[in-house]
């Protein structure tokens, strides 16, 4: 098994407390050091210059998916060239009425190396395995649909 840490630091920086006013800039650094400044979403009164958890969440659940997808085409020598994905959230209520990320949606795009043309079928069955051997998305409880050929 493996760890993986986070570092995450919020600071008032002396601005009023009140619900409006505090800032929600912080910044996750890495164990390799490497830093994101990270805000709320903007419709949570966070600066869009900066990364969201929900947006850091997908790219999360979408980088899973690619990471694994290129595992499982590299054991069938299936070489890619290029991989492109434009995966969307869904924040919504659940049955609770919590707010939730309830879907997320990926679109991904393969390029393949000269020669190399997988059936639709093949590439179904690689992003189904590639879903089911994800480890984030194994870990969540929302639904991820892989769109093929969609835009």
């Amino acid at each position: 098994m493996s760890e993986h840490k986070a570092h995450l630091v919020w600071t008032r920086d002396n601005l009023d407390f009140g619900y409006k006013n505090y800032s929600r800039n912080h910044a996750w650094t890495f164990e390799n050091g490497t830093k994101l400044e990270a805000s709320a979403a903007t419709q949570y009164l966070g600066d869009s210059s900066r990364v969201d958890p929900e947006q850091a969440f997908v790219a999360s659940l979408s980088s899973c998916h690619l990471l694994t997808f290129l595992a499982l085409a590299s054991f069938q020598k299936l070489t890619i060239e290029r991989y492109e994905d434009n995966a969307i959230g869904h924040l919504a209520k659940n049955d609770a009425g919590r707010m939730v990320i309830s879907r997320v949606d990926l679109y991904p795009k393969i390029d393949f190396a000269e020669g190399i043309n997988p059936t639709r079928d093949q590439l179904e069955e690689l992003h189904h395995k590639a879903h089911e051997e994800c480890f984030l998305a194994n870990s969540v409880t929302c639904e991820i649909r892989t769109h093929i050929g969609d835009d």
